[in-house]
């Protein structure tokens, strides 16, 4: 396999445009998810339309052992990965102490726990041939805090501040980046399955492929971070968020993160 990217969550959504774009550009694919049958048709489609190979690893990443068996699968089958694209990750509805113990830790072992310890398995790899990029797909809602999503705005605020600090520590190795894509409300599954679209922040989600494209040409670029999927409007909110007394800034988004319909 040549110039190939581990993605997570590469079935659908997201993950999936990812896919498409880096094979369209005539480079691999080791697609990982939980939905065979998803990657199955991931593999189909890349394979026929581009000519390339498509590798998949169906994984539960909530499973503390994901991260190592997949890393250890690869260097069985000798497959080098020159990109990781951490993409994987899904949220939830519900306050805080309302939300079970059991889905607020899946939620944290998928989008904490399993990105950090991909990252800390392949990262030494691309160090040490001077060469690699990773992209850790975290969100703008790292930027806030998130009454009624305690957890997952949280965990991504975990993801924006990890791919931060380590990019400081790439600094000697031209060839070796990460990147943090932060996308707005984005047209995916992952809103149904969260409950966020029934939310008002979620009223004009962004387009997946749009977004997979922004955070596809900044990890080229290696650039830290790139926001994506968000009016001009969202953007100045961001921007002046840091600057509001804390009580009436966790007012606004707790009405923001009402559920509407």
């Amino acid at each position: 396999m040549k110039n190939t990217a581990l993605i997570t969550g590469a079935a659908g959504g997201i993950g999936k445009e990812f896919a498409r774009i880096h094979a369209a550009k005539g480079n691999d694919v080791v697609a990982v998810d939980l939905n065979e049958e998803g990657l199955q048709s991931v593999k189909t489609e890349l394979e026929d339309q581009y000519g390339v190979e498509v590798y998949t690893i169906t994984k539960n990443l909530t499973d503390l052992n994901a991260p190592q068996q997949i890393y250890d699968e690869l260097q069985e089958k000798d497959i080098e990965i020159k990109y990781l694209i951490n993409n994987a990750g899904f949220g939830g509805v519900g306050k805080f102490h309302v939300r079970t113990w059991e889905q607020d830790l899946a939620m944290i072992q998928v989008d904490v726990i399993a990105l950090t310890a991909l990252t800390k398995l392949f990262l030494p790899d691309f160090v040490n041939r001077n060469e690699g990029r990773v992209l850790n797909v975290s969100s703008t809602v790292s930027l806030i805090p998130g009454p009624g999503q305690a957890v997952y705005f949280a965990s991504k605020a975990f993801v924006t501040s990890l791919t931060r600090s380590i990019y400081g520590e790439l600094n000697d190795y031209k060839n070796v980046t990460i990147t943090a894509l932060l996308p707005g409300a984005t047209q995916t599954g992952f809103g149904n399955h969260s409950g966020m679209n029934k939310t008002a922040i979620y009223k004009k989600p962004a387009n997946a492929a749009d977004v997979a494209k922004d955070g596809y040409e900044a990890m080229m670029e290696g650039e830290l971070e790139v926001i994506s999927g968000i009016p001009f409007s969202q953007r100045v909110e961001l921007a002046v968020a840091p600057l509001l007394p804390k009580k009436r800034l966790v007012e606004r988004i707790r009405k923001s993160q009402e559920v509407t319909a």
